[in-house]
């Protein structure tokens, strides 16, 4: 048995593995390796169709305290939670990043505006928007993605009329 990641083929093309170092199911596939930071194991829990693991953990010892444990369906099951928690994490993470709002006193009404970076690998930006309570967009304009939104730089954004800051 090899310490590689999976293959990230069809799964319906291949019956699902369930061995003592490699575990899958339709979404993730669990692999036994050898942990590089000490003389133990570590599992590495890959989401179809990806070739990083999303996680890796440390993997407990086996009885003789050479090899690791076997996977069992048990296990498996568990590791796919923790796994599915912390990508869905992750996300949220990344998507609070990425999207913020802030609410200050227009005119008339309360104005939400709403900063959304777009984390182009070459060119990255910011749109920077506006809308009322109703949710009637009011402006949008193209920032840098460096732009802080802040209370103070949507209150003078809203103030200069939506002129591009």
């Amino acid at each position: 048995m090899n310490d590689t990641p999976p293959d990230m083929q069809d799964t319906q093309d291949q019956p699902l593995v369930q061995e003592p170092r490699r575990w899958q199911n339709e979404q993730w596939t669990a692999q036994v390796i050898n942990n590089d930071d000490d003389d133990g194991w570590a599992v590495a829990m890959y989401k179809a169709g990806e070739s990083e693991p999303a996680l890796v953990g440390p993997w407990t010892m086996g009885r003789d305290k050479k090899n690791p444990k076997p996977l069992d369906g048990s296990a498996f099951i568990t590791l796919v939670k923790t796994a599915s928690e912390f990508v869905r994490r992750s996300e949220q993470q990344l998507h609070a990043q990425l999207n913020q709002s802030v609410t200050v006193n227009g005119q008339d009404s309360r104005i939400t505006v709403f900063l959304r970076i777009v984390p182009d690998e070459d060119n990255p930006y910011a749109m920077l928007s506006a809308q009322d309570d109703s949710g009637k967009a009011l402006a949008e304009v193209k920032v840098t993605a460096g732009f802080k939104l802040n209370r103070q730089t949507a209150q003078a954004w809203v103030d200069a009329e939506f002129a591009k800051p």
